[in-house]
């Protein structure tokens, strides 16, 4: 099989309802990328359907085409209007890993004020003390 007789993937056919819309979509901004995002727009616009969309937003379906296209570089405000018209709306939130990251952080702080340091000579000394005890006592055991 050559490689130009390969079908080219085609996202909007699989998507079916409006939570795969959503859910796809979720997942192209969760990545952050602007080509996937525009990219997934479009696939759940085809799987909507265009035209109603153009109609719903009030772009043309040509201008909707290429905006929403992998090589398109729509305006923010396209974005906005794209996304009004498919019924949804951004909401910002922390991602869940940064919040995690945070949380750790900020008691990993507090637990080293907390304790008060002991300088380097002694800890190293009173490690090397209990090994050799232990290791001493197992010897005459």
């Amino acid at each position: 099989m050559k490689v130009s007789e390969l079908l080219e993937f085609d996202a909007s056919k699989y998507l079916k309802d409006e939570t795969d819309y959503r859910l796809y979509l979720a997942q192209a901004f969760e990545g952050g990328d602007p080509v996937e995002i525009q990219a997934a727009l479009g696939d759940v616009a085809k799987a909507r359907g265009m035209t109603a969309l153009a109609r719903e937003s009030g772009i043309a379906r040509e201008a909707l085409y290429r905006a929403l296209s992998n090589k398109g570089n729509a305006e923010f405000a396209t974005i906005m209007k794209v996304i009004g018209a498919m019924g949804l709306h951004l909401t910002l939130t922390k991602p869940e890993a940064a919040r995690k990251t945070t949380a750790k952080a900020k008691t990993a702080t507090k637990a080293v004020v907390a304790k008060k340091a002991r300088p380097a000579g002694k800890r190293a000394g009173s490690t090397t003390s209990k090994v050799r005890t232990r290791a001493s006592g197992a010897a005459h055991a």
